[in-house]
């Protein structure tokens, strides 16, 4: 027992202190792989601030981002021209949701609205495949997927990109949601659909706003998961890394899309390296949950949600 409890709560912190360089390594890649889930936590936090509805389909977005931008690469398309090819297909498909599947479910309990992004999501898969084949297919925007040292601790350049790129985001979403009419008018509309259209704020140019933010997110999440792991239809199931992010940062805040994908990013990383032989590796793939079940019982709201009150 004694020298179970030395393994579980002493060993791992000797181990940490004894080879500092490479807890640094363990803390930056916990770092840069939470900031990679933020990204995609941050489309769900766009969605659900603007409609109060859960999207199913974020994951789905940012698959279909990633092919499409692969995709017009693989024709001869330059790498700017087809970064802006493919915003614009994003922007063209939030106008497209709001008008066939949004517009029609004004004022629907949002139960209904959830199953669309859910028939959303099998419709986006399939026609994605149907437009860009199954295949896996790499990635190169020009963002090497290599190291340096920086105090002799190695950082990869990739990660290092997708950590400012999310902070750059997360900063002008912050602004954009606080200190902006069309902010404002999202909050509006996310507390009251019927209520934020008897005041005049247009209901259907507020979605098409937010889903085309989703988009371009979702379009930024997909370059980067797209040339760190490949494209490939798996690239879709990161949405389920995203969902204890959003439990954890809370649902309706963006700076919590960030603190929630910082924990768990760092929290998996050093469980796997200083606790997974203990339990024979894997920790990675259910820390995340783990946590969110913790947060759940005790904290449903999240870290920076807010806690609502309701009389019965």
């Amino acid at each position: 027992m004694i020298a179970l409890l030395h393994a579980i709560f002493v060993a791992p912190f000797q181990d940490m202190a004894g080879n500092p360089t490479f807890l640094a390594e363990v803390l930056v890649g916990g770092v840069a792989a939470g900031l990679m889930y933020s990204l995609v936590a941050l489309g769900f936090v766009l969605i659900y601030k603007a409609s109060g509805v859960f999207n199913f389909a974020q994951g789905v977005m940012v698959l279909f981002a990633a092919l499409t931008l692969v995709g017009l690469m693989e024709r001869g398309v330059p790498v700017a021209i087809a970064l802006l090819l493919t915003a614009a297909v994003m922007v063209l498909l939030a106008m497209t949701i709001e008008r066939v599947v949004l517009r029609p479910l004004v004022n629907q309990e949002y139960i209904i609205l959830f199953m669309a992004t859910i028939g959303l999501n099998f419709f986006l898969e399939g026609f994605g495949e149907m437009l860009w084949g199954a295949n896996v297919k790499a990635l190169d925007v020009g963002i090497p997927d290599s190291s340096f040292k920086v105090a002799g601790v190695l950082v990869n350049r990739l990660e290092l990109t997708a950590a400012v790129t999310a902070g750059v985001l997360v900063t002008v979403l912050a602004l954009f949601f606080h200190g902006t009419r069309v902010g404002r008018a999202l909050r509006a509309v996310a507390d009251d659909h019927e209520a934020a259209l008897s005041i005049g704020i247009p209901l259907k140019t507020i979605w098409v706003i937010v889903w085309s933010v989703a988009g371009l997110v979702a379009l930024v999440a997909g370059i980067m998961w797209g040339a760190k792991s490949g494209v490939q239809f798996s690239l879709s199931l990161i949405a389920l890394k995203a969902l204890p992010v959003l439990i954890l940062g809370g649902f309706t805040s963006v700076p919590g899309a960030i603190a929630g994908g910082l924990l768990i990013g760092v929290g998996e990383k050093m469980g796997e390296v200083y606790w997974g032989p203990l339990v024979g590796g894997a920790i990675e793939n259910w820390f995340a949950y783990v946590v969110a079940l913790v947060f759940l019982l005790f904290r449903p709201q999240g870290l920076f949600g807010e806690k609502i009150i309701e009389r019965v």
